[in-house]
Order: structure tokens, then C-alpha cells, then sequence
């Protein structure tokens, strides 16, 4: 195992231009005096190796972090919901609709999120005594967020309070025209567009004026953050004396996986919420979530992989192309027999889905390298066939293989161009759609730093790609693909089970807690074969220079890797490799198997 700290230009093995077209560099390169010797002091109180140490050092957990980082806690962890402005009405409105057993509408987005949020939301003020109506609008025939003709329906059916989840900051419009009529609440995390919120009560860590310093939480975490305020505030007035409240730990598998799902980053309270919520996910009392992991293979579901890459985007399925609440119902489902048909068509659909992203994914790709071949510093592309559920991922597949800002749209018989966008990290796309809307080349955009999305007309194509290009210039001076974060060099025979399990004890992984990258030097595949139903899913034996030491390594979407070829090299070459450390069980039996990232010649 090898660390250096001082490496010209900040190049892991000297590798600028990788297999994958990707340089390596040091996730973190230097490191201070002081974190040096947190370094030797974490070793020597707990036992880490250097490795995991470094890992932990660079990203700035010290001393006093770092048991809350390695052992999360509820009763330590969790914020009182207070700190959110409106939290404390919120809860007294809704302690009220209880005690008078009100009628309430809820709709959620059409994405993991909302899902999980309506689902929260409706498990819990159902068994608390209210009539629940809930909605997930259509993506295509109504779009996102509350629209008129669903909150009507909803009133028509006896509804006197409204929730908006995961939606509704933005559409003061629509909603401040039940004023008189309903009461409104939104739960939302999704920054507002300009000044203007909803009259009523709306819950939102982003607004202007809170100051709860949670912005990076999201809708069914707010959501659960109401549910305990709910629960003091009924406590406060006696009304749990003569009634039982359902158990709130139980709806931390939502929690978990909207927060995953969401791309929320992995600290502070996230981290505990997808740590806990993933215990409690694998315990395998939500019906829905346990038919649904079965459907889609997932041996175990207490890691958020198995959240981020396969229940999630079946969740989303039914939004994207087929019926919006399919999701929903699965999560509500109380019956073993409809979960079970549920989770079989939302595979399905899922299925469906991958085959559509597919075909666009795959004309899209030449297209997207035309426009980088021209000059074009922003990837824009729209077609009549493309299915507006899918664009999205399509546009982040892209940004990934091209590392530019892309925005993939989908036009429809009127001529409107309705898509989504996605940027690389350091061009901010949605400040750009909001300037580009200002500047009326679009119907209507919006979004953050990451994503968003936007609708125009056709004959605005043109100007709407030349006013990118200009405002994203800087796209230009991006390399062909990000930079791959390497965390340490470890041999062959340094990639140890007793590395992969101290390695996992840094995990939940992904966004703002990144599974350490492992560089591992000088080794050659000794065997490869292609795997899995499409055969896309290359297997490999990798073998130290020792000529003994042997690993097994996996490349998933192996077709679209560009160093796929250096890995099925008949001459068995000297190669550097970069993924992840992972100790998998399966039936009793551990493995140890490196993913890899990326290959290189050594």
C-alpha cells in the first residue's frame, strides 16, 4: 500500500490520459500538518488502518466527528423540526385536521421522492384517523406540480386542507387561488423561482427566510420532520393519553430511499436517516418494497446501491412512461398479492424503460459528438421520438460520457420542445435556464446548479444552443472526461476482506460521501468473460505480479467503456486498474470482488 501526498500536477501513477480517456488524480492531494497527525491519532485510538484513516481525514472528519460519522444516531443526530420556519403552524393545522377527522388532499411529484413523501404522509394521517385522498399527476398530461383541475377534485370530495409534497413552492399562482376555500401546507425542499412562496404554510429548508441550515435535505425528509412535530404537538394536548401515534422509526425506509434516490448528499442528518432507514428497509415489512427487491434480484437491500440502482428507478418507471402512481400504490400496499402484481409491472415498465433510453442513448450518442466535433460547448439535442419520460437520463448519460453540460428534449406534435438538462460540476445549468428565460427564448425553465428543466419552441432551438454556448463557454475547456478521484494504491495482495469491511464501515455511499476509489498497480486479466442476460457485464480475473495473488474484478455497461478493450486484450498487458474494494455475501459465502472505474496501461 503506497500514499503520496506530492505528486506533479496532482497524477495518481502518472496516469494524464487513461484506457477511459480520464486522468487520475488525488482526491486529496496534500494534506495539512494537522491532518497528518489526525492520520496517527485515528490509527492508534481506533484501530483504522492508514488508509481508511487518510480517507476519513480528507474528508474532514476529526476527532470529534468521528463517532457520530462511524456510528450514526437518532437521538443525537436528528434537529428539532422547529428550526424549520412554518414547522410549528404546520403541525398545530394538522393536529387540528386530526382532531376534527378532516378530509385531506395530497399530491406528490411523480419521482422517488414524491412518492415516498405522499406515501409517508398518507400511511400516517390515515392511521391517525383522517380520510386521505392522494394524486400523483401525470408527467405528460399535466406536468409538474399542483395544477387546478386536481386540487378542485379534491375539494369536490370534502377536502378542506391541501399538502403539496416535493412540489408547490413555485405555484403561488395555482394555489393561492384556493385561499377561503382550503387550508394548504406545502413540504418541499426545491429552491423558489424568484421571491414569491404560496400564501399558506409552506415547510421548505430552501426558502428565503429559513434559517434551518437544511437545505440539503429532502421533501419525505421533511415530510418525517413534520411527523414528529405532529407527534409533540398531539402529545401537548393530550390527545396520545387516549390514542396511539404509528411508529415513526418505521417510516425511515422512505426516508432512506428518497434520500438516496434524490441524490441528497450523505452527511450531517442524511447520513443518519439512510443509515437508520436502511436497517429498517431490510427488515422487509414494507410489502411493497419487499416484492419490489425480489422482482428486481436484490439480494440485499440494506446498502444504497441497491436504492440507487434498482428500486428506485422502478419506483420512477411509472412516472416516467406509464401510469404516475403506480409507485405510490406499491408503497401503500397492504396486500401480499397486489404488492407482488405491482412490483411485477413496475419491473416490467422499468424494462420497457431501459429499452426506450436504449434507442434514444444510442442515436443520440454520434449526434451529441457532431455538435462537440463543431465547437459547440453545450450538448443540445431534441428529436420527435424521443419519449419525454426519458430524457433526462439520457442527458445525464451523456454529460457523463462527454463531460459537457447536455440537455436533451423531446418534441412533441405542437412543435414544443419540453426536456431536462444536466451540467458538470462548476457550470451552474440552472442559472443558465433561468437567464435564458429571461431573455425569452423559453416557455418556461427552471433548476439548480446540477439539473434542470426547460420547454421552448422550435424555432427558438437555435438561439436558445447559441446563448448556452456563450454563457457556458468555459465547457470548452473541459477534458474529454472528468478526472477520476483516486483515495489510495493498493497491490494485489494489499486488497484484503479485512480492507473491504473497514472500507464499508464509511458507507452509506454516494453523493457528498463518495465510496473510496482504490487504485490497484501492476496487474494483468488473466480470464474475461461477458455476463448477464444481455451480456453486457464484463468478469475478469485480475493476477498481482507474484503471478499468484488473483482477484476477481466486474464492469458493468462494459459496451459503453472505452477501456473495456485493454481489460479483453488477448496479450494479457501490465495494467493499472481503479474502482472499489467490495466484500458481497451470498449464501453464506463472502466474496471479494474489485468494480471497476477505469484501466490504464502501466
Amino acid at each position: 500500500m503506497t500514499f503520496n501526498n506530492h505528486v506533479p500536477n496532482n497524477s495518481v501513477l502518472g496516469v494524464t490520459s487513461s484506457a477511459g480517456n480520464r486522468q487520475w488524480v488525488w482526491r486529496k492531494s496534500t494534506l495539512s500538518d494537522e491532518q497528518q497527525r489526525l492520520i496517527l491519532t485515528i490509527t492508534q485510538q481506533t484501530g483504522l488502518t492508514e488508509l481508511t484513516a487518510r480517507i476519513l481525514a480528507g474528508r474532514g472528519i476529526g476527532l470529534n466527528q468521528l463517532e457520530a460519522f462511524l456510528e450514526p444516531r437518532l437521538e443525537r443526530d436528528l434537529p428539532d423540526p422547529s428550526c424549520l420556519k412554518d414547522m410549528d403552524q404546520t403541525s398545530q393545522r394538522l393536529a387540528d385536521a386530526i382532531e376534527k377527522q378532516e378530509v385531506i388532499g395530497i399530491l406528490g411529484d411523480y419521482d422517488v421522492d414524491g412518492a415516498c413523501g405522499t406515501a409517508l404522509l398518507a400511511s400516517t394521517l390515515s392511521a391517525l384517523g383522517c380520510k386521505i385522498l392522494t394524486h400523483i399527476p401525470d408527467r405528460i398530461t399535466e406536468g409538474y406540480g399542483p395544477n387546478t383541475q386536481t386540487l378542485e377534485s379534491f375539494i369536490t370530495q370534502g377536502a378542506t386542507l391541501l399538502i403539496c409534497v416535493d412540489c408547490g413552492t413555485a405555484a403561488h399562482t395555482i394555489l393561492d387561488a384556493f385561499e377561503g376555500r382550503a387550508d394548504r401546507i406545502i413540504l418541499d425542499h426545491h429552491k423558489p423561482n424568484g421571491g414569491l412562496i404560496p400564501k399558506g404554510l409552506v415547510v421548505n429548508p430552501n426558502r428565503l427566510d429559513c434559517d434551518s441550515n437544511l437545505g440539503f435535505i429532502c421533501a419525505t425528509a421533511v415530510s418525517f420532520f413534520t411527523m414528529i412535530a405532529l407527534r409533540r404537538e398531539l402529545r401537548s394536548r393530550g390527545w396520545l393519553e387516549t390514542h396511539k401515534f404509528p411508529n415513526l422509526l418505521s417510516l425511515l425506509d422512505l426516508t432512506a430511499l428518497a434520500t438516496i434516490c434524490d441524490v441528497m448528499p450523505l452527511y450531517g442528518v442524511n447520513r443518519t436517516l439512510v443509515t437508520q432507514g436502511l436497517k429498517v428497509l431490510n427488515t422487509g415489512k414494507r410489502l411493497g418494497l419487499q416484492m419490489l427487491a425480489h422482482s428486481a434480484g436484490v439480494k440485499d437491500k440494506s446498502n444504497a446501491m441497491a436504492c440507487g440502482f434498482a428500486l428506485g428507478p422502478r419506483i420512477n418507471a411509472g412516472g416516467r412512461i406509464a401510469q404516475s402512481d403506480l409507485g405510490l400504490k406499491l408503497l401503500l400496499s397492504q396486500s401480499e398479492e397486489e404488492a407482488r402484481a405491482l412490483a411485477e409491472t413496475l419491473d416490467g415498465v422499468n424494462r420497457k424503460r431501459q429499452t426506450i433510453e436504449g434507442h434514444a442513448l444510442q442515436s443520440a450518442i454520434d449526434r451529441a459528438q457532431a455538435q462537440i466535433d463543431a465547437g459547440h460547448a453545450v450538448i443540445l439535442l431534441c428529436d420527435k421520438e424521443w419519449h419525454p419520460g426519458i430524457v433526462g437520463i439520457v442527458a445525464g448519460r451523456l454529460k457523463e460520457r462527454f463531460n459537457r453540460p447536455t440537455l436533451i428534449g423531446a418534441l412533441n406534435e405542437d412543435n414544443i420542445i419540453k426536456g431536462s438538462a444536466r451540467s458538470v460540476t462548476g457550470l451552474d445549468i440552472g442559472n443558465a435556464i433561468i437567464a435564458s428565460q429571461q431573455a425569452g427564448l423559453l416557455l418556461a425553465g427552471g433548476g439548480h446548479s446540477m439539473a434542470a428543466g426547460f420547454s421552448l419552441k422550435e424555432s427558438n432551438l437555435e438561439a436558445f444552443h447559441q446563448f448556452l454556448n456563450q454563457t457556458l463557454s468555459q465547457a470548452l475547456t473541459l477534458p474529454p472526461q472528468e478526472a477520476l478521484q483516486i483515495d489510495g494504491i493498493l497491490t494485489l495482495n494489499g486488497a484484503t476482506p479485512t480492507l473491504a469491511k473497514e472500507l464499508s464501515a464509511l458507507a452509506p455511499f454516494g453523493n457528498g460521501n463518495e465510496e473510496p476509489i482504490l487504485a490497484l498497480s501492476h496487474v494483468r486479466c488473466v480470464k474475461t468473460d461477458r455476463i448477464g442476460k444481455d451480456g453486457n457485464t464484463l468478469r475478469v480475473i485480475l493476477q498481482g505480479e507474484d503471478g499468484f495473488t488473483r482477484l476477481k474484478g466486474l464492469v458493468f455497461r462494459a459496451a459503453e467503456k472505452r477501456f473495456t478493450n485493454l481489460l479483453e486484450d488477448r496479450t494479457k498487458p501490465l495494467i493499472h486498474v481503479a474502482g472499489q474494494l467490495r466484500l458481497e455475501e451470498w449464501q453464506g459465502i463472502e466474496n471479494l470482488t474489485f468494480f471497476i472505474s477505469d484501466a490504464t496501461p502501466s
